[in-house]
């Protein structure tokens, strides 16, 4: 039989989880396609562009759209369990799991909105045939981007703290910000760092010097933590700080840093990873697809 969509595999999927144990990938592509029945050669046909397996893509895709609906949980690299949510789910026996059925849960909502501009218009303008093929192609980036910043952030969620460190100091170099020197940003040493995990010279004397903390956390950062940080910026008489996670802040702390000196930024986990993209750290290019149009001056002497 033809491969199955991904839409088509999302309630499989679910069902492979629904007795509560942990499931690794592999094996529930294995069991998906034994129940679809494909052929050899249809598990190991590949994309066009020949960089994974057709159906393994469409498994991948099928796991991220359920995770966003709160229906699976991840709970490592590679291995994932249904949620109370997808047991519930299950017990109302439905037919088929799209994405027209997923928009009833707000966090899927959400996160179509934020990945697709389309999205948050009406139906009708909504639709496949009233969207350009630029359109389709510019939403469709912007799924993969949000599709990539979240396997960024669990990536770093497995990493040793010191890493997550390091890795902050990278991204602000990256982003332009240090001096010309290559000691212009550096990592302080860990466990004794008094509140500051990464300094950055913005000029060659280090007259102009900016503060990290790097908090690898699953939690809301509270404002207790930022106020720390502050109280460690006073302690170097500092005029700029910047606390970056991978998870989020309450609005508490949102709020606190607007009315303080020094000058703090907040940098949650979903920004962070939109920000490596953006300056290729810890990223590579897949595939690039060029999107050529007529050259008219090559007509115009014709």
């Amino acid at each position: 039989m033809p491969i199955p969509d991904f839409q088509s595999v999302m309630f499989p999927l679910l069902m492979h989880a629904s007795d509560g144990n942990e499931h690794s990938v592999a094996a529930a592509r294995d069991a998906i396609a034994d129940k679809f029945e494909l052929t050899e050669a249809e598990r190991e046909e590949r994309l066009p562009s020949g960089s994974t397996k057709t159906f393994h893509n469409r498994v991948a895709w099928a796991k991220t759209y359920l995770e966003r609906a709160c229906l699976l949980t991840m709970v490592r690299r590679g291995v994932f369990k249904i949620s109370a949510r997808g047991k519930e789910l299950i017990q109302e026996s439905p037919a088929r799991i799209d994405i027209d059925f997923l928009k009833r849960y707000p966090e899927f909502a959400a996160f179509r909105k934020q990945s697709s501009d389309a999205e948050s218009k009406s139906d009708a303008s909504n639709s496949p045939t009233t969207a350009t093929p630029e359109d389709r192609l510019k939403d469709a980036h912007a799924e993969l981007q949000d599709a990539l910043a979240n396997d960024l952030l669990l990536h770093i969620r497995e990493a040793h703290p010191s890493f997550f460190e390091s890795l902050v100091v990278d991204l602000m170099l990256r982003m332009g910000y240090g001096g010309p020197r290559d000691e212009s940003g550096f990592v302080t040493s860990y466990g004794s760092d008094e509140g500051i995990d990464g300094i950055i010279y913005e000029d060659a004397l280090g007259l102009d010097v900016v503060y990290l903390q790097a908090k690898r956390w699953e939690n809301t950062v509270g404002r207790p933590e930022i106020q720390k940080f502050v109280g460690a910026l006073h302690g170097k008489r500092a005029r700029k700080g910047v606390f970056l996670t991978t998870s989020s802040f309450s609005s508490e702390a949102l709020e606190y840093v607007k009315t303080i000196d020094p000058r703090v930024v907040l940098v949650d986990g979903t920004r962070l990873a939109h920000l490596m993209i953006e300056n290729d750290v810890g990223v590579s290019t897949a595939k690039n697809f060029a999107v050529k149009k007529v050259d008219s001056d090559y007509f115009e002497g014709e």
